[in-house]
């Protein structure tokens, strides 16, 4: 019935802080840029590791969402990576700061949280 997830979509505050944070600090890929006058608002659509998965919006005053780790709804949003501590040094060197490594207690792998320019909980989880 399903075949994976298609894209996760993110309103952002303000985007070009956001589109600076996940395409110049994070390296995703742009695959698309639409304004949409209309709306008043910016649709980026990106691809982490040549596959397409986000969709970056902007609206005009978006109203706020709890986005703690425990809140109701998304938890957070995670991106497999090779190395936690190799990515967690680079985030830190784009002056992105990343809590303490951890590993998991069920499957042994390192993983780390940071967050995006609206406090949007982001994780890196070791292959």
């Amino acid at each position: 019935m399903f075949n994976r997830i298609h894209h996760i979509a993110i309103i952002c505050t303000n985007y070009e802080i956001s589109k600076d944070f996940y395409v110049n600090k994070l390296g995703f890929e742009v695959l698309a840029e639409v304004y949409r006058a209309e709306r008043k608002s910016y649709k980026l659509d990106l691809a982490v590791n040549r596959v397409y998965q986000i969709e970056l919006f902007s609206f005009e005053n978006p109203i706020a969402r709890p986005s703690r780790p425990e809140a109701a709804g998304l938890r957070h949003l995670a991106f497999e990576v090779d190395n936690v501590e190799e990515t967690s040094l680079a985030l830190n060197e784009k002056g992105i700061v990343t809590e303490p490594i951890r590993v998991d207690e069920f499957t042994g792998k390192k993983f780390t949280f940071f967050t995006d320019p609206d406090g949007l909980p982001l994780e890196i989880y070791q292959q």
